[in-house]
């Protein structure tokens, strides 16, 4: 039978090398090289037409090598105990591609021949053929026959029966790795994988889950990205010329410290000749397109295989899992590419999983059967990884690979992708109505996704439900993440819709809103007039739009000491809304509510009483627990405060903490505001110990949820050491 020509072998040192020159007949030539030599055996062998032969067992064919293993001694030390041990383990490396898995098993490999002595064997497991004729090559390597390695080629003999008979047979102790085992049906079906009393095996493999591993009592070893510091030293290393060690962090941190893109960026800094870019350079360009430049590095590593690039190494698992009858596995990590980095929880798939989302369209179609499937098929292949975040379970994909999947997503198809994750995240949200100590944890969680859809697929719906997001978290007291959010929306949508666009004056208007929470009160008051200036010009003095603003920039106004004018935009708010909206709404009770806080600053007893009627109202016209309601029961009592009435002030506001902590939960800001109160009030009492004790706790607490340089916190600082100073001068004698 004819067949392809000839496969070259090539062997230093003493032994043999297998050559094919038809399908199955192989020869056997002799090699023999000066004593002294270093005793490198290049075994190759070939069995079936199509078949392979490798150049070398003995070498680990893996490219460019990193010089310096960064990281990984804990690894290390556990491989090495291996070694050591009296044999017959199997370990398993696994972890994304890219990871630096193989990177660890090349330095185990040449540890252990160098330093234990161990004959090094090292095989590519990717695929059937180079995994068949790998093996074969060391069969050969320890002593197989020609005839035997024939019989084994053309199907006579169990091929893994005489590798492993020749393995259990060594006359010296050996360490085999099987590197890029990504498909362990590959090692299952031949029966490959074993243990032997006289060496060690390493398997590399991106399935972390595979009943191969627990079958052979593998010891697994997850693989991970690098430490910051310990991925800017990578940089370092290769291109030490580039830039400082803080330079160096930037970049690492922007891709994510994953070994793969630090190698390639390394390498591109280092093999530059017509520009030269420092690394503060170079976190710039990333910013245009990431995976294109990244992979630029290749040439300088002397690779242009996928598994090398960090734009197509994870396209293999994801042609791997196609060929497993999982082509939505592609649609669905298309669908995380939408959203950010951060972790993803699983109630955002969930609409899809229960039909409420339909995601048909999508190609290849993400059926509601299918969510489950394709989600355990990425995390066996360790696309995505399961985490917990705030006590929820998520699922996190590392962002390069995110900005390398939402790079190859087809042009027709990014349209209907973006769609799809808005309309997932929007059917997510928590009713705007839900209770706050309920809502925070997911919000906090789905706020990224909402700015990542913002910048990646702009457009007026993607900018309503970023707002909308603002907006909720606000409600639920995270004023922190709001403020931040707001302004990165409130750019983005300008940029997109133009400044004075209705959802452009709303991002705008919260904005304003979380400035004076986060105690930053020239800006909001700013902010708000600006959005007030705008809307009334736009929508008219009497749209609801407008009189929230109106309502809204009251509150900077008589912070800021200008109480008269705060008192007059609340009442022509009120005015405005009772005549739009009606005496009942919600926005009017709201606004009349915090016209409580704000008269008593005037001196007016009177009108504060007859004002105060808005509690009355607020019980009667709103549901149980309506902010409206919380707010104006809050407002009453530090009113009564204000005018010096403490002994009403004390009822009026325990109460008002109870139903914060009820329906805002014990941590929202507007509730430590309430414990606030009380500690006040107590003190105009004359219960100082009560009162101390009260407001230390409020420092405690505003400190963690606010941060220790908010007003509020400084401002309580300040009372409470003044109240301390006050108990101490009671307590002389």
């Amino acid at each position: 039978m004819s067949g392809p020509g000839p496969i070259d072998g090539r062997a230093s040192g003493q032994g043999r090398v297998f050559q094919t020159g038809g399908d199955q007949y192989i020869e056997e030539h002799h090699h023999h090289y000066e004593p002294g030599a270093a005793p490198l055996l290049a075994p190759v062998s070939t069995a079936t037409r199509g078949m392979t032969a490798p150049d070398s067992v003995r070498v680990p064919l893996v490219g460019r090598a990193p010089g310096i293993l960064r990281d990984r001694a804990a690894l290390m030390e556990r491989l090495r105990a291996a070694v050591t041990g009296p044999g017959g383990d199997v370990h398993v490396l696994h972890g994304l591609g890219g990871c630096g898995k193989t990177a660890v098993a090349h330095a185990f490999f040449t540890e252990a021949v160098r330093d234990q002595g161990r004959i090094g064997l090292w095989v590519n497991a990717s695929e059937r053929i180079s995994l068949r004729a790998g093996m074969l090559a060391v069969a050969g390597d320890r002593g197989a026959t020609t005839g035997e390695l024939a019989a084994a080629a053309s199907g006579q003999r169990a091929a893994a029966d005489l590798v492993w008979h020749y393995l259990d047979h060594s006359a010296q102790r050996w360490l085999l790795v099987l590197d890029n085992a990504d498909d362990p049906t590959v090692l299952e079906e031949g029966g490959w994988l074993r243990t032997s009393p006289l060496g060690t095996v390493l398997v590399t493999t991106r399935h972390a889950t595979s009943p191969l591993w627990r079958g052979t009592g593998s010891a697994r070893h997850p693989v991970g990205v690098l430490p910051e510091a310990d991925a800017a030293q990578v940089l370092c290393d290769l291109a030490p010329d580039a830039g400082t060690v803080e330079s160096a962090q930037k970049v690492a941190r922007r891709l994510g410290c994953l070994p793969l893109a630090l190698t390639l960026a390394g390498s591109h800094l280092s093999h530059q000749l017509l520009e030269s870019w420092s690394m503060d350079e170079y976190d710039r360009k990333l910013s245009e397109d990431s995976t294109a430049l990244v992979d630029q590095g290749a040439a300088g590593t002397g690779s242009g295989q996928s598994r090398h690039l960090v734009g197509r190494t994870w396209q293999l698992s994801l042609d791997a899992l196609a060929g497993q009858g999982l082509p939505e596995a592609t649609t669905l990590l298309r669908l995380l590419s939408c959203w950010a980095a951060d972790p993803v929880p699983l109630s955002l798939l969930m609409p899809v999983a229960r039909g409420e989302v339909d995601l048909g369209h999508l190609a290849p179609p993400l059926a509601a059967d299918r969510v489950e499937p394709a989600l355990r098929g990425l995390l066996d292949h360790s696309l995505i990884g399961m985490v917990e975040a705030d006590g929820r379970r998520c699922v996190q994909a590392h962002g390069v690979l995110l900005d390398s999947v939402a790079v190859g997503v087809p042009e027709g198809q990014r349209a209907a992708l973006a769609e799809a994750a808005g309309r997932l995240l929007e059917a997510t949200l928590p009713p705007e109505d839900a209770a706050p100590v309920e809502t925070r944890t997911e919000l906090r969680l789905l706020a990224p996704h909402a700015s990542r859809l913002l910048h990646g697929s702009p457009g007026e719906g993607a900018a309503r439900l970023a707002v909308r997001v603002v907006e909720q978290l606000f409600t639920a007291g995270d004023f922190a993440v709001a403020l931040s959010m707001s302004v990165a929306v409130t750019d983005v949508a300008e940029r997109l819709l133009g400044e004075e666009h209705p959802v452009v004056l709303s991002a705008r208007h919260i904005m304003g809103r979380t400035q004076h929470r986060m105690g930053h009160y020239t800006e909001s008051e700013t902010t708000l007039r600006k959005v007030l200036r705008s809307r009334e010009r736009i929508l008219g003095v009497d749209h609801p739009d407008t009189l929230r603003t109106c309502a809204v920039l009251h509150v900077p106004v008589a912070i800021l000491g200008h109480v008269e004018e705060a008192v007059h935009l609340l009442r022509r708010a009120i005015a405005g809304q009772r005549r739009v909206l009606g005496e009942d709404s919600g926005e009017t009770l709201f606004s009349r509510a915090w016209l409580l806080e704000v008269l008593p600053r005037l001196g007016d007893s009177e009108e504060f009483d007859e004002a105060a009627r808005v509690v009355e109202d607020c019980e009667r016209a709103l549901p149980h627990g309506h902010l409206a309601t919380l707010m104006a029961h809050h407002n009453h009592a530090e009113g009564l405060r204000v005018l010096g009435r403490y002994m009403e002030a004390e009822p009026v506001a325990r109460r008002a903490l109870a139903e914060r902590i009820r329906f805002q939960g014990p941590d929202h800001p507007q509730t430590l505001a309430a414990l606030n109160l009380k500690a006040r009030v107590a003190h105009g009492l004359g219960k100082l110990d009560e009162a101390t004790a009260t407001l230390r706790e409020v420092v405690e607490r505003r400190e963690r949820v606010l941060g220790p340089e908010h007003p509020f916190v400084t401002q309580n600082r300040e009372s409470l050491a003044e109240w301390q100073a006050q108990a101490e001068a009671q307590s002389r004698p």
